[in-house]
């Protein structure tokens, strides 16, 4: 599309992916509480990249995360307060610092699994194999779109 075409906005692609991400926060959300889980969908993320590989640095986080480094930092002093994840300053950089997943966060990431895999059948439900193939092919070429250097030429 040439960013001379005027389109209605309502009939893009754009309110119905905000939309969709919004009812997906909400529901995961809502089963988080209901398992009696402290745990936001920012965290989870955290503790799936940690049981992934443990130890990474805050750096490394921010990048697989996709947030600024100031963000992170809230977000893992409140998981370090909840007992999810400990912080070392590295030993080669004090500028560094590792973080580690407790018990209490594999735990936590243990018991959220469950959640997930209950989020990903009702959001799959009546969608055929073919309809989520053809889905995630249209929504890696907008992430395309959006992250190329072109992408408001």
């Amino acid at each position: 599309m040439k960013a001379d075409v005027k389109v209605d906005f309502e009939e893009s692609i754009a309110p119905w992916l905000g939309k969709t991400v919004k009812v997906l926060d909400y529901f995961l959300q809502e089963e988080m509480i209901e398992n009696g889980l402290d745990l936001t969908k920012e965290q989870m993320i955290v503790l799936k990249k940690l049981h992934e590989q443990d130890g990474r640095n805050q750096n490394e986080l921010a990048f697989l995360t996709l947030r600024d480094k100031s963000s992170l930092t809230r977000l893992l002093s409140k998981m370090e307060n909840k007992n999810y994840i400990v912080r070392e300053q590295s030993d080669e950089d004090r500028r560094v610092n590792h973080v580690y997943i407790t018990s209490t966060g594999r735990e936590i990431y243990s018991r959220s699994r469950p959640i997930i895999q209950k989020m990903i059948a009702t959001m799959e439900r009546n969608i055929t194999e073919e309809e989520i193939d053809d889905m995630i092919t249209t929504l890696k070429k907008i992430q395309y779109n959006m992250t190329s250097k072109k992408a408001f030429l």
